[in-house]
């Protein structure tokens, strides 16, 4: 049931929407799923043009807005000059929510596309009908339930976005993407672009005509080197890392609901090490003793993957897949020096044995398996790139753990009316870790009141 409700914070004048939407636009007559959006506005900003912000992930939902104290750091910012979309993209936070339990609407349980549709009835109401029941991913086929993850990327982010927007009864918008939501705005730039009044990409400019195991390969390098100079900055640390490595082979390596941290799975807290601050961060957890309390929670927050945001471990490998079958390509392109030394540590890499040991996302393992073998549809157009005329911004950083430099900037050079800002002051987190220097350059540089 579409809802709109207002209320105010300090500073803040919030609205809440929540539109029922397909959940297929190809064949609306699967149903509708819930999508919720919170639009802030700054008192006297009534009349500011919108922006949409598109959160990182896939999976995670907008952050909540406050200004005592600024959260997130950058929004005071963005408020000077836009009307800000927090969406919840689909599947997370409050709109429909995705989980193993919860109710799909529009899930065919037992078959995909054509087969559904036949055993159902050849026409809508019977089409409709096979979706109805309003079954659960836990009870439905591996392959069925897949093919539902499949209408949760970035295509149907932006027809969502875009139904957000005309229920507010804006023209055009600015999305804000970062990370998976610059590619997400990368897409928008190459369908919609007669919608956009400006694009600004915050770590987030994919890979364009490269495949998942070239992205992958590549972040393996990057990290290899971070590792080797957290190691540099913190002597000890690798010597304390491979005794980490030794009890979790063990089994001696335990988080506070009891499971089992494998040695494969402890190497993904070089997710750190992509973010600003984050290296401080491992280095606190690395002197913690391994059987305290404080080791297993913090280390629990350390991992980047888990059940809360299940789609953010599910589906992450297709944000890499323009065109392609991902096939644990992360795990794939792992290169063998690395694979032998646990000291060498992951950014974003999932491996597929995560689904037998994390005891939230093991009943995801036969679906997760199945999405790694479909073919993601081609996100990314060039020749559509090469005609916006959108003014639009970007900042690559420089050695950036998840979003390879060298590929953001060849996709940066099939767009002319991108403008790059390179940088190595921050790591993929800057939007947040910069407090409001980086949006307020990138609003400069989309708007025409700053120089490149």
């Amino acid at each position: 049931m579409p809802t709109d409700l207002a209320y105010d914070l300090p500073g803040l004048r919030v609205r809440e929407v929540a539109l029922d939407l397909p959940l297929d636009r190809s064949r609306p007559q699967r149903g509708t799923i819930e999508v919720f959006a919170r639009v802030v506005t700054a008192h006297g900003g009534e009349d500011r043009p919108f922006a949409v912000y598109l959160q990182g992930g896939p999976g995670v939902e907008a952050p909540r807005p406050s200004l005592e104290p600024a959260s997130p750091s950058w929004l005071p910012r963005v408020l000077e000059d836009y009307r800000l979309i927090l969406l919840d993209q689909r599947g997370t936070g409050r709109s429909t929510p995705l989980g193993l339990d919860t109710p799909a609407p529009g899930l065919q349980p037992e078959a995909t596309g054509s087969a559904a549709e036949l055993r159902a009835g050849s026409t809508p109401a019977g089409i409709a009908a096979a979706g109805s029941s309003h079954a659960t991913l836990r009870t439905a086929d591996p392959a069925a339930a897949a093919e539902y993850l499949t209408h949760f990327r970035a295509d149907a982010i932006v027809e969502d976005s875009l139904d957000v927007l005309a229920h507010l009864g804006g023209g055009t918008v600015t999305p804000i993407g970062q990370s998976f939501g610059g590619f997400t705005t990368l897409h928008w730039m190459s369908t919609r672009p007669e919608t956009l009044s400006g694009a600004i990409i915050t770590g987030g400019l994919p890979a364009v005509g490269r495949t998942p195991d070239e992205v992958y390969s590549t972040t393996w390098e990057i990290m290899r080197r971070k590792s080797l100079a957290f190691y540099r900055r913190f002597p000890g640390d690798r010597e304390r890392m491979e005794q980490l490595a030794d009890l979790a082979d063990d089994g001696a390596i335990r988080l506070p609901n009891g499971d089992a941290v494998s040695p494969a799975r402890l190497r993904s807290v070089g997710h750190r090490l992509g973010a600003t601050g984050g290296a401080e961060q491992l280095h606190w957890l690395l002197g913690l003793d391994h059987r305290g309390p404080a080791f297993r929670h913090d280390l629990a927050a350390a991992l980047p993957y888990g059940g809360r945001n299940p789609l953010y471990a599910v589906i992450h490998e297709s944000s890499m897949a323009d065109g392609h079958a991902t096939r644990w390509a992360a795990e794939r392109t792992m290169p063998d020096d690395i694979r032998a030394d646990p000291t060498l540590l992951g950014g974003e890499h999932v491996h597929p044995g995560l689904f037998d040991e994390d005891t939230e996302l093991a009943g995801w393992k036969d679906i997760a398996h199945c999405v790694a073998e479909h073919t993601w549809p081609s996100l990314y157009d060039p020749q559509s790139l090469a005609e916006v005329r959108v003014p639009s911004a970007a900042i690559v950083y420089f050695d950036d753990a998840y979003v390879p430099t060298r590929f953001s900037l060849e996709t940066a050079a099939l767009v002319p009316a991108l403008t790059p800002w390179v940088t190595n002051e921050w790591e993929h987190n800057g939007i947040r870790a910069s407090g409001t220097e980086v949006i307020d350059r990138l609003i400069g540089l989309v708007r025409g009141t700053r120089l490149p």
